[in-house]
């Protein structure tokens, strides 16, 4: 097991990096503080971090985390990083310790293999941390788990379009979801997606995991937690990929980018809605279908 560790890191980039470190094959990402600097009396609901935070990221090859950090470097040139090799060990320690089962909504439990669900009756998928991104800890996949466990999913074909851990995937189809296609440009991830969809027992049948190439048909609702480059750029992608007013669900943006988006999709869709949730935005479309 590989450490990344980032310094030089202000508070103000965080959300920004994390996201980055999201894009690559990193396991989990955690922050500690630079200069032993406490923080008291934080404001109630706020999750508070450190003027100067040390970011470290866990890879499984040591390539991985160079990767990572040359890209991080890239866009934030003043940032220094170093690698160590970690004993296997301590990982699955501290991931048994760490990870714990989360609801969302009131019916929706992440949980992980080595703990009973608390709820045996709700809706449980069973997830551990793993090849790929996404355990639902962060504010856009908490936001996304939570619009899916109240939406109507019933009969409905959906796409989760860069899939990662196949979270929201095996989510949908938990809560009622017809059929998933599941896509990444991560070979990565569609490994831990159909990894993720047997401890689930989610059947073949009703989940398709492949590269966003191979999608074809058209869904009833489509979802997508990525950045926002990626998000303006598929905006035409997305509308062939839905039905007539289909739903097109994004996440991965910051609540300060959602009206660039809102008026990057205006050719094709009409927004229906908007949540926020720790500064981050979840944006809800219906696509505008030519009669």
């Amino acid at each position: 097991m590989q450490q990344l560790q980032i310094e030089n890191c202000h508070r103000d980039e965080i959300d920004l990096l994390t996201l980055a470190l999201e894009a690559t094959t990193a396991l989990s990402v955690t922050f500690t503080d630079k200069h032993d600097c406490p923080i008291l009396e934080p404001e109630l609901g706020t999750t508070p971090l450190w003027p100067n935070v040390v970011v470290q990221a866990l890879f499984e090859e040591k390539e991985d985390a160079k990767d990572a950090a040359m890209r991080l470097l890239a866009g934030y040139p003043h940032l220094s990083y170093s690698i160590e090799t970690l004993p296997e060990q301590d990982w699955e320690r501290v991931c048994m310790q760490d990870f714990k089962p989360q609801r969302f909504g009131e019916r929706l439990w992440i949980c992980p293999t080595w703990l009973t669900p608390p709820e045996p009756d709700a809706v449980n998928l069973i997830l551990d941390p793993g090849l790929a991104f996404g355990t639902g800890t962060h504010p856009t996949t908490f936001l996304c788990l939570t619009w899916l466990e109240q939406a109507a999913l019933e009969n409905l074909r959906v796409i989760d379009y860069g899939c990662g851990s196949g979270i929201l995937a095996l989510a949908a189809l938990k809560l009622g979801a017809l059929h998933v296609d599941a896509v990444d440009i991560d070979q990565q991830a569609l490994t831990a997606t159909k990894s993720n969809a047997i401890d689930n027992h989610i059947s073949d049948s009703r989940l398709t995991v492949n590269f966003p190439e191979a999608l074809t048909a058209p869904a009833d609702l489509l979802i997508a937690n990525i950045l926002l480059t990626p998000l303006v750029n598929l905006e035409s992608r997305f509308y062939e990929l839905l039905h007539n007013e289909g739903t097109l669900v994004v996440s991965g943006l910051l609540k300060e980018q959602a009206q660039e988006l809102i008026d990057a999709y205006r050719t094709h869709f009409t927004l229906a809605s908007s949540t926020y949730h720790d500064g981050w935005a979840l944006l809800v479309f219906k696509a505008l279908k030519a009669i």
